[in-house]
C-alpha cells in the first residue's frame, strides 16, 4: 500500500513538461532585472529622461514586483494559480510592447511599472504551480532547484543578452523578448499546467492589501535611498512609515478569519528560519555583486559586458550547484549542506576581500556561486514545503519577497560600505570580510533551525 502510495505521488512525462514551461517565463522575468543596465546610455540618448525619470525606468519594476507579491501570491491561491499565471502572462506580453515602443520616459516608467506588476502574478504561480505538479518530495526538491537555476541564470544573462540585441537592433527591442516566451505560456499552459486553488473562496481584504504595499514599498526606498545619494530624512520617514504598515498589517492578519496572509506560518522554524536565511543570503550576494560590478568596470576598467562575462562564470556555479542540491540532500540533511555551502561561500568571500584583480575576482566569484546554490534552492524547497499545499502561493510570495528586500537591503549596507566609506579595492575587503561573516552566520542558523525539519509538506 504504501509503495503504491509512492507510485501514484511520483511525476511523470506531463509533469516535467510543465516544469519546462514554467522554467521559461521565470528565466525571463529574471533576466529584466538586469538587461535594462546596458541599455540606459541609448535610451536616455533618445528619450531624455530627467535624473528622477531615469530613476524611475530603473526601479519600477522592482519597486513594484516586491510590492504586490504577497497580494499576488495569496490571490493566485484562492482563483487559481494557473488562471492567474494566464492572466500574468497577458499583463506582460501587453506591457512588454507597450515599453518596447515607448515615446517618452513617462510612458516607459508606466510600462515597467504594469510589467513589475504582471511578474508579480508570475513568480509565486510559477514556484506554486510547482509544488501542486510535484507532490513527492524528492521530485519537488528536484524541479526547485531547476526553478531556481533558471532564475539565477536569468539574471547572469540579462546584461550579456542586452549587449547582443544593442549590437543590431535598437534600445526596445529587449523589451519585445518577453512577447514570444508569453505567447508560448500562453498556448501550453492549459495542456500541461493544473489548475490549483485554495477552499478559501471569500474576498481579499482591500485594507490588508493597502497595508502590504504600505509596509514593503516604502522599506525598500527607504533602503535604496540609504544605499544612493539621498537624505536621511526621507530614507528614515519611509523606513518609519513601512514599520508601522508592517506592524499594522501583522495585527490585522491575527484578526481576521481568512488574512491576507496566515502569519502562524511564522510558528514553523522550519517556514521562519528559511525565510530569515533566505533574506541574509540575498543581502550578502546582492551588496556583493554590486561591488564586483563597480570594482571590475572602475578599478579594472572593464566595460559593462566585458564585466558581465567575467561574472557568468560565478553565475554558471549558481546553476551548477543549485541543481546539484538535490542530489546532495540524499545523502546528507538539507540543513548540513546548506551549513557546508555557507563555508564555501564564506572562502569566497575571504578570497574576494583580497582580491584586486579581474582573475581572482572571477575565482571568488565561483566559490561563492557554488557555496550559494543550494541554500536558495533547498531553503525555497523548505519554505513551500513547510506549509500546507493551500497556502504554497502565499509562501512564495513571502519567500520571494524576503529575496528582495534582502538585495535591497545588501546593496543599501555592503554597497555604501564599499562606495562611500572606503574606496577601491578597500570597499571589497570590508565588504568581503563582513559577507563571510555573515555567511557563517547563515550556516549556524541552517544547522540550528533547518536541522530536525522534515521536508514533506503538512496536509491542508
Amino acid at each position: 500500500m504504501e509503495s503504491s502510495q509512492r507510485t501514484v505521488l511520483r511525476a511523470g512525462r506531463r509533469e516535467w513538461v510543465g516544469l519546462a514551461v514554467l522554467a521559461l517565463p521565470t528565466l525571463l522575468l529574471a533576466l529584466d532585472f538586469s538587461v535594462l543596465f546596458l541599455v540606459l546610455p541609448r535610451l536616455s540618448a533618445d528619450l531624455h529622461p530627467s535624473a528622477v525619470q531615469l530613476l524611475w525606468i530603473t526601479d519600477a519594476y522592482g519597486f513594484l514586483i516586491a510590492g504586490f507579491l504577497i497580494t499576488m501570491g495569496t490571490l493566485g491561491d484562492r482563483i487559481g494559480r494557473r488562471r492567474l499565471l494566464l492572466l500574468g502572462a497577458v499583463l506582460f506580453a501587453g506591457a512588454s510592447v507597450f515599453a518596447a515602443y515607448s515615446t517618452g520616459p513617462l510612458m516607459l516608467v508606466a510600462a515597467r511599472a504594469l510589467m513589475g506588476v504582471a511578474a508579480a502574478t508570475l513568480m509565486p504561480s510559477t514556484l506554486a504551480l510547482i509544488s501542486t505538479l510535484f507532490a513527492d518530495p524528492a521530485q519537488r526538491a528536484r524541479a526547485i532547484s531547476v526553478w531556481v537555476a533558471c532564475f539565477m541564470g536569468g539574471a547572469a544573462l540579462g546584461p550579456i543578452v542586452g549587449g547582443a540585441l544593442l549590437t543590431t537592433f535598437w534600445w526596445g527591442s529587449v523589451f519585445l523578448l518577453g512577447v514570444p516566451v508569453m505567447v508560448l505560456l500562453l498556448v501550453t499552459a492549459p495542456f500541461v499546467l493544473p489548475e490549483h486553488r485554495s477552499q478559501k473562496v471569500g474576498r481579499i481584504d482591500a485594507i490588508s492589501v493597502l497595508l502590504s504595499l504600505g509596509a514593503v514599498l516604502p522599506t525598500v526606498y527607504g533602503i535604496k535611498e540609504l544605499a544612493g545619494t539621498g537624505g536621511l530624512l526621507p530614507a528614515f520617514t519611509a523606513l518609519a512609515v513601512g514599520g508601522a504598515a508592517g506592524s499594522a498589517f501583522v495585527r490585522r492578519q491575527r484578526r481576521l478569519s481568512e488574512p491576507l496572509v496566515d502569519v502562524r506560518l511564522f510558528r514553523s522554524r522550519a517556514f521562519s528560519g528559511g525565510v530569515v536565511g533566505m533574506t541574509l543570503n540575498s543581502a550578502i550576494m546582492g551588496g556583493t555583486a554590486l561591488l564586483i560590478n563597480l570594482h571590475l568596470q572602475t578599478a579594472v576598467g572593464l566595460s559593462p559586458s566585458e564585466a558581465a562575462l567575467w561574472l557568468a562564470p560565478g553565475a554558471l556555479a549558481i546553476v551548477v550547484s543549485s541543481l546539484a542540491a538535490p542530489l546532495l540532500v540524499r545523502r546528507l540533511q538539507p540543513a548540513d549542506v546548506i551549513a557546508g555551502g555557507m563555508a564555501v561561500a564564506a572562502v569566497g568571500y575571504l578570497l574576494l576581500s583580497r582580491a584586486d584583480a579581474a582573475g581572482p575576482i572571477l575565482a571568488a566569484n565561483v566559490l561563492i556561486g557554488l557555496g550559494a546554490g543550494p541554500i536558495t534552492a533547498l531553503v525555497t524547497d523548505l519554505i513551500v514545503g513547510s506549509v500546507p499545499a493551500t497556502e504554497a502561493g502565499s509562501a512564495a510570495a513571502i519567500s520571494e519577497t524576503g529575496g528582495d528586500l534582502g538585495i535591497a537591503l545588501g546593496v543599501a549596507v555592503l554597497g555604501s560600505l564599499g562606495t562611500t566609506i572606503y574606496t577601491g579595492a578597500a570597499g571589497l575587503t570590508a565588504a568581503g570580510f563582513l559577507a563571510a561573516a555573515l555567511a557563517v552566520m547563515i550556516g549556524v542558523l541552517a544547522i540550528t533551525t533547518l536541522r530536525s525539519s522534515a521536508p514533506n509538506r503538512p496536509t491542508a
